[in-house]
């Protein structure tokens, strides 16, 4: 047990600065993606043809390729074409591009689930499509969206753990600099389990807490 304990408290800063990179590289991603995701979204539900088709390219491109590939386009393909961010930049964007496409299929999921009346009856006293959307649709599908939007999230949370392979020191890396210290590796990787685990538990209150205040209010 104390040889376990040691792991963490002999490289606390390691840890400290690993899972803080984790948790900056989430935030970021995740504000990105549900940006992103809802735009998608709005254009897979769109009236205009072209709107959907970008959105359907869009989801079926990005979702059917590997995350490493998007972070490996974004570190060395990018800078070919001018475009240059440093690794964290990238990975948080790699984060975004990817996660988004499931976001995306997540709001046009719950939108669905809205009775086709209550956009016709918007419709019918003069909305447009963005307020119907914004002030109609989206309130009600919400309800529906909850649980696999929280979903999507707590895999992107443990998605970040791709950014180690490209030089971001993040919860992935801990090992691979765990090892020069000849620290035992199942007592590492213990660790970063359970760092995991405080960080999913706020995903998953939260997400019950958004279900019983949104059951509450239908």
């Amino acid at each position: 047990m104390s040889d376990f304990l040691h792991v963490l408290t002999d490289h606390w800063s390691l840890f400290g600065e690993g899972f803080g990179n984790t948790v900056k590289l989430f935030l970021i991603a995740a504000v990105g993606c549900l940006i992103l995701g809802v735009l998608l979204g709005a254009f897979r539900v769109s009236p205009i043809p072209a709107l959907r088709w970008f959105g359907a390219t869009y989801v079926n491109i990005v979702r059917n390729t590997p995350l490493t590939l998007v972070f490996a386009f974004l570190v060395f393909a990018a800078p070919k074409l001018d475009v240059n961010f440093d690794y964290f930049t990238a990975a948080a964007v790699a984060l975004t591009v990817y996660t988004s496409a499931f976001i995306c299929e997540v709001v046009r999921s719950g939108v669905n689930t809205v009775a086709p009346g209550q956009a016709e009856a918007a419709r019918a006293l003069g909305l447009s499509f963005a307020q119907v959307l914004t002030e109609v649709v989206l309130p009600q599908a919400l309800r529906a969206m909850v649980p696999p939007l929280m979903s999507v999230l707590i895999a992107m949370l443990k998605n970040t753990t791709v950014a180690a392979g490209f030089s971001v020191v993040e919860a992935g890396a801990i090992p691979s600099y765990m090892a020069e210290f000849g620290e035992p590796q199942f007592y590492v990787l213990l660790w970063i389990v359970i760092g995991f685990l405080v960080l999913i538990a706020p995903l998953v209150v939260l997400q019950r807490f958004l279900e019983r205040k949104l059951a509450v209010a239908r």
